[in-house]
């Protein structure tokens, strides 16, 4: 039991390793800013699934290792994940029952949220623009959430997650 327990938190803590690589790797120019928000995508599958293991705290700490990667102001990334994971957390049973495409419009939202809220608290450290086209990135995390949701839960059954 002890073991299973051990190998499940690998499992996450490794999901959570290869998102938070991806979510850093540059991307070139215009393209930086339809980035899919792999962090993002891969907290809110862990929520969805396995709420007691995954919750507002591990998105704290996820964004406070999301703002050490990318050097900016430590804290927005952390306080924005939890707010939006904490929205995805309190509504898990409704947002677990709906359809796939649902929960993608959903999620593609919520990531829209999240770009906004860390447009806002970033304004309010330092001068930043903000591009409108970082809205694109909502489509694209809405388009990617039915594959991620499907390979997650396939890594979830295989290595027996619970």
């Amino acid at each position: 039991m002890a073991n299973s327990v051990l190998k499940g938190k690998f499992v996450i803590f490794g999901s959570f390793l290869v998102a938070l690589t991806l979510q850093t790797i540059p991307w070139p120019g215009v393209l930086d800013l339809l980035r899919p928000s792999w962090l993002l995508l891969v907290t809110c599958y862990w929520v969805l699934a396995l709420p007691h293991r995954v919750n507002v705290g591990t998105a704290m700490i996820l964004g406070l290792l999301w703002d050490l990667l990318l050097g900016s102001t430590l804290g927005i990334r952390g306080m924005m994940m939890s707010i939006v994971v904490y929205i995805i957390a309190l509504n898990f049973l409704v947002i677990r029952n709906m359809a796939l495409w649902q929960q993608a419009i959903l999620i593609g939202v919520m990531s829209v949220v999240l770009d906004v809220l860390i447009f806002f608290g970033e304004y309010l450290v330092q001068d930043v623009m903000f591009n409108p086209v970082t809205a694109w990135s909502g489509l694209i995390n809405c388009i990617l959430w039915p594959w991620m949701f499907l390979l997650m839960r396939r890594v979830r059954r295989h290595w027996h997650v619970r």
